[in-house]
């Protein structure tokens, strides 16, 4: 299994890349980045994409995609998502206003992007891979995604605060490779991370004592003001298993 990371961020600057992965090159988990993060005739590969949840540094990138690969070859784009994000996408960005409807561009019959809704917990097998969505707590229904390909597994949060079945998951998954974590502020923005449904420092430590096994720890959607501190205060920590996810990198499992 093969996750390339394109963007790794929860905001954006020069450096800084909204979230956004690609796995075994052809599904992309997120879409904030995609059009800006490779050159069009990668992203024409991609025929799949996954969205944890309708927020902007999420789905940011779709319309411009969907733009840059349509009329390459025959397939429809399919967007695999819950029925509360599919109905945001398309009452706020396919509607004709925002964006044209794609939906039904050329026609409803041949569409160049169609949506099939993803339920809790309910394993879907696209391209070889399996994806069981995983319900989080943040401000709008959201999924983190349990990856599995050839018996390793990669658990990936999607935005979220404080929460429970993510560790469920992480806890009965075996050969569990690691567990990418949203981090979004530094501990002195407490109070704003808890309003957001984000995590800190700080409460990432006390999410962590829910993980009953030693796997590695990978940080992302850092807000980038927060970088610098967020990386100080993680060092502070003094917990080997904790990296950062690292934008532009290929993981192999």
């Amino acid at each position: 299994m093969k996750i390339e990371v394109l963007g790794a961020y929860g905001g954006q600057s020069p450096e800084c890349r909204l979230t956004c992965l690609l796995i075994n090159d052809r599904i992309a988990l997120d879409a904030g980045s995609l059009s800006q993060s490779l050159p069009i005739e990668r992203q024409a590969e991609v025929r799949r994409i996954l969205i944890s949840h309708s927020h902007m540094d999420h789905t940011a990138s779709i319309p411009f995609f969907i733009e840059n690969v349509f009329g390459r070859g025959q397939q429809t784009i399919d967007i695999h998502t819950s029925a509360a994000t599919e109905y945001a996408i398309r009452k706020y960005l396919f509607n004709n206003a925002t964006w044209p409807d794609f939906t039904r561009i050329p026609n409803h019959l041949l569409p160049a992007v169609k949506f099939h809704e993803l339920e809790d917990d309910v394993p879907v097998e696209l391209d070889g891979v399996r994806i069981t969505p995983v319900p989080v707590d943040h401000l709008v229904p959201t999924h983190g995604f349990l990856i599995e390909q050839g018996g390793k597994a990669v658990l990936w949060s999607s935005d979220t605060g404080p929460t429970l079945r993510l560790w469920q998951v992480a806890n009965s998954t075996r050969n569990l490779q690691a567990v990418c974590i949203d981090t979004s502020f530094d501990n002195s923005l407490q109070q704003i991370a808890d309003v957001s449904f984000h995590l800190t420092p700080r409460t990432l430590a006390q999410e962590l004592e829910k993980l009953e096994n030693r796997v590695p720890i990978l940080l992302h959607h850092l807000k980038p003001p927060c970088v610098a501190q967020i990386r100080a205060e993680v060092r502070q920590m003094k917990n080997p298993d904790i990296d950062f996810l690292e934008q532009g990198k290929v993981y192999e499992f």
